[in-house]
């Protein structure tokens, strides 16, 4: 009697199909990527100047708003002149390097953006920046 060894069937092997997932990896970068660039952070409708030599500022700036009436605004909440200089003084006590960001209506009289700039002087500003926006 010949004795023989058991025999193993093999087992089928299991594949994951990963080109219909690769596809969709491509999709949902290719979709973040294109409406990254429509993102806004303005929460007051005011229309910016045009500048064709402005540069993206990096570190978290400090924003006052001035819309077309000449009110002011912080942090999307209209307030008064002493109440803005109080807040500045708060928001650069701990860091007064931090930039100040004037973002003023382009029909905005003059005047008023100014007053905005006087109060970010008063407050301890070292840094002082107007807004624009890009040309199309």
């Amino acid at each position: 009697m010949i004795r023989r060894r058991p025999s193993y069937r093999r087992l089928p092997e299991i594949q994951m199909p990963l080109t219909a997932l690769i596809d969709i990896v491509f999709l949902l970068l290719i979709y973040f990527l294109l409406t990254a660039n429509f993102l806004t952070q303005e929460g007051i409708n005011i229309k910016l100047p045009r500048a064709h030599s402005s540069s993206p500022q990096l570190d978290r700036p400090v924003t006052i708003f001035v819309d077309q009436s000449g009110r002011l605004f912080w942090k999307k909440e209209p307030v008064t002149e002493a109440e803005l200089l109080e807040r500045l003084k708060r928001a650069l006590s701990r860091s007064p390097d931090r930039a100040v960001i004037i973002k003023a209506d382009r029909d905005v009289l003059l005047e008023r953006a100014v007053k905005a700039m006087d109060l970010a002087r008063a407050a301890g500003a070292r840094r002082l920046l107007l807004a624009t926006e890009r040309p199309r």
